[in-house]
């Protein structure tokens, strides 16, 4: 069993070190840690699928520190493109381009004649990548389909004794994973949401972008993670609960012979619930909720043991777009209802 080292962000060298050596090492950023390996080196991406226990037709992000990195994938880097990395990156933002032949192993891109690059905004992880030389892989550092680690806690829980390391900078701050946007095709199209909204894409492109949410076929290869398979599932059912819905959804918890999880915003946890009820409180605003999304699932998953999450619904709009996309994989796409809880 491999011993998994925790290492601060002024040993990121060391990190670095064992990452040349085709080692795994979890790392930070402003989203939600990410699982890193040499991205060129093909047997270490192999051992990402293998340690997080991933279907190997789920293409991977791969994460740079500098523009120069993704040009020498890259067939072309348009203007638009440009454009964006000058105002987004680093920051939450993940861009699709086409790339050269066989550049990237099939292990990193599934295959396709595409792949993901995003320069987060942690500055020990760019550090990280830039001593390692090499742009790294960086998908979730979880156990696959269960909810994102935003802290090196939930990394440590899922991943000990897989990975040889987790540089440990703190909690992420914006809680949901990267929004990913298609520049390979005619048109921009976003395939996961995040923080960047497509409202804020299209408005700062000044030209159309499509949002495509589908989950794509069994016989499809994903161009983007969180496309094809359950994600983000803790082990308890979660039901989604539509802010009118509160009432009716506390009473039908009070009934329950069980204890139930409740994540919900402050002004629900205020009200008092009922006695058998486990609250996590999700602040007062849809940027809170977002951030403690993936560490309130993740404390009914591995603290407070619960058969039921009652989780509060939020409108599809900004950043609640990317909430509810999370949410409703979560959930299998289950919201509470008065006449059938968890129909």
């Amino acid at each position: 069993m491999v011993i998994t080292k925790i290492y601060q962000p002024d040993q990121v060298d060391q990190a670095a070190d064992e990452l040349k050596k085709g080692e795994l090492i979890a790392f930070p950023t402003e989203t939600v840690y990410g699982l890193g390996a040499d991205a060129t080196n093909e047997q270490a991406v192999k051992r990402v699928y293998l340690a997080k226990g991933r279907p190997s037709d789920n293409p991977l992000i791969v994460t740079v520190s500098s523009v120069k990195m993704v040009e020498k994938y890259a067939i072309e880097i348009s203007p638009a493109a440009h454009k964006l990395i000058k105002h987004f990156w680093p920051g939450p933002l993940t861009l699709i381009f086409k790339i050269k032949p066989e550049s990237l192993p099939k292990a990193v891109t599934g295959g396709l004649k595409t792949a993901a690059f995003r320069m987060p905004a942690n500055t020990v992880t760019r550090k990280l990548i830039e001593l390692a030389g090499v742009p790294i892989v960086g998908p979730s550092a979880n156990s696959s389909g269960k909810p994102s680690p935003t802290t090196a806690a939930h990394v440590f829980h899922d991943l000990e004794g897989r990975i040889a390391g987790i540089v440990d900078d703190g909690s992420t701050k914006v809680g949901v994973e990267s929004t990913i946007i298609d520049l390979s095709t005619k048109v921009p199209t976003v395939l996961r949401p995040g923080a960047v909204t497509a409202e804020e894409l299209e408005n700062f492109l000044q030209e159309p972008v499509i949002s495509d949410h589908h989950q794509v076929g069994a016989q499809e290869v994903p161009k983007a993670p969180g496309m094809k398979y359950k994600h983000y599932a803790p082990d308890a059912q979660v039901l989604m609960v539509k802010e009118a819905l509160w009432p009716a959804a506390l009473q039908w918890a009070a009934e329950q012979s069980e204890k139930i999880g409740v994540m919900a915003p402050t002004t629900v946890i205020k009200t008092g619930l009922p006695a058998n009820c486990l609250p996590y409180d999700l602040g007062e605003t849809i940027q809170t909720a977002s951030h403690r999304l993936f560490a309130g699932l993740r404390n009914f998953d591995d603290q407070q043991k619960v058969n039921w999450i009652l989780t509060a619904a939020y409108p599809e709009t900004g950043l609640g777009t990317a909430y509810m996309n999370r949410l409703r994989k979560s959930s299998g796409n289950v919201f509470f209802t008065k006449n059938n809880p968890g129909n």
